[in-house]
């Protein structure tokens, strides 16, 4: 994920100094207090380095956990994760981006740096090199992830007794609200940037009428033309993306050839242009008059398509998985497309993961997640931005929630937080945080 180190507005850095001197032991940790020694005690905690940073220490780590903790004999393998350390007496803000590890020791999440906290990032299991081997794909699902989130709590509580709080951006916001509906107890408080509800994955229709109305009619007109004008001259694309994979040494048997690619990456145009981009970049859209190459350029850096080339999916392969097992995906049906289309079905999962991985969706399991939002979540702040496609399909309060909030942010997009929230919804989102950090919140 990109970065979240956003600028602050001056009211939410007050409200954080403030709250730092409040805090006990607000000095960085020297080496005197001896937390590498501490945390080789840890049973199945391996240090595997240790990065210089000014504000602390940070540590790559490795957790030793079961493959399915059902069954813990039955194997386990080793989650990468980060540490931050700071101080034992500061808050936990425990982080993911739902995929692989970011290992950058000067990565801070938002809460990290509002609370002046401790940090950990997690590699997520069967992501990056915290893979199973051989790989049992049924042992992917989000509670067994959960339980992964559960475990390192539990290992390094008794070090940091101060609050914990979790976040995630994206599918880590979605893990981090999964952690918390089978946990619930495990931290005070969760940020969930961008995380998408898909409670019902056979249903599209959000995802058009949000492609409809969001944005300008002029950008929306110039989005759908272009989108139109890939297909139309699908032919020369398609010869620029073959010679392209060909020089690259990709292949894309995966998808099932180079114009099954195209035609999936078409669809998926709006998607791309409103989770990264704005009105602002509107310009920029080629016309219906612009030449094949400036519209082959466009489209290749818009939508990247290194992502659907058979070396791309592979290391995406159990984000794909999940997404066709449990999590959901978006699909389009975009009228601006009639008569052009040739592979129905071709935005479903099965596209994206080989044929060999057996892949069976269970339609209650993001219900499920939706319920206990809804009726026994707490201390839950869903954050999303205006142009953000994951607003088609968002997380929503119900009778039985309690502390928690939904915030839309003005003009932004996938990488909405707190700090691009209207004045107002920040100092109540930032208080809410230093409520939970404190342990001054409402009463569950």
């Amino acid at each position: 994920m990109t970065s979240m180190r956003s600028p602050l507005s001056a009211v939410a850095v007050a409200v954080a100094l403030v709250f730092a001197l409040l805090l006990p032991g607000t000095a960085a940790c020297s080496r005197a207090d001896d937390i590498r020694t501490t945390l080789q005690g840890i049973p199945g905690l391996t240090i595997s380095g240790e990065k210089p940073v000014p504000d602390g220490r940070f540590f790559l780590l490795t957790y030793r956990q079961p493959i399915d903790h059902d069954h813990p004999e039955r194997g386990s393998f080793d989650q990468r994760l980060t540490l931050l350390h700071r101080s034992t007496t500061k808050p936990m803000v425990l982080y993911t981006g739902g995929y692989d590890l970011n290992p950058d020791p000067a990565y801070r999440a938002e809460p990290t740096e509002l609370l002046a906290a401790n940090q950990i990032v997690t590699e997520q299991r069967y992501f990056g090199k915290s893979l199973p081997l051989p790989t049992d794909w049924t042992k992917l699902d989000i509670r067994q992830a959960a339980a992964d989130h559960h475990r390192i709590i539990a290992a390094l509580r008794p070090i940091y007794r101060a609050a914990w709080i979790s976040a995630g951006a994206s599918k880590g916001g979605m893990a981090s609200i999964y952690h918390r509906r089978f946990y619930p107890d495990d931290v005070t408080g969760t940020i969930a940037y961008s995380a998408p509800n898909i409670t019902d994955d056979t249903d599209s229709s959000p995802y058009d009428r949000f492609v409809a109305t969001v944005g300008t009619p002029e950008c929306r007109a110039a989005l759908a033309s272009a989108q139109r004008e890939v297909l139309v001259r699908r032919s020369e694309i398609d010869d620029r993306l073959s010679t392209w994979t060909q020089q690259s040494g990709y292949t894309v048997d995966t998808v099932g050839g180079i114009d099954r690619m195209l035609e999936l990456i078409a669809l998926q145009v709006p998607m791309y242009f409103w989770m990264h981009d704005s009105p602002a970049d509107c310009p920029s859209i080629p016309s219906a008059t612009a030449t094949t190459d400036a519209l082959y350029a466009w489209l290749r850096q818009l939508t990247q398509p290194e992502s659907y080339v058979d070396q791309g999916l592979a290391m995406a392969l159990p984000s794909f998985y999940q997404l066709g097992t449990q999590l959901g995906t978006a699909r389009f049906a975009p009228p601006e497309l009639a008569g052009l289309l040739r592979y129905p079905g071709i935005q479903d999962m099965r596209t994206y993961v080989p044929q060999q991985i057996p892949l069976t969706f269970d339609p209650n399991a993001m219900p499920d997640i939706d319920q206990w939002v809804r009726r026994y979540g707490a201390g839950l702040l869903f954050v999303y931005g205006e142009y953000d496609l994951a607003r088609a399909k968002p997380y929503r309060l119900g009778p039985g929630t309690r502390d928690s909030a939904v915030y839309i942010a003005p003009a932004t997009n996938h990488l909405a937080r707190l700090a691009n929230l209207t004045d107002s919804d920040r100092a109540a989102a930032v208080s809410t945080l230093m409520g939970w950090a404190s342990g001054d919140h409402t009463a569950r």
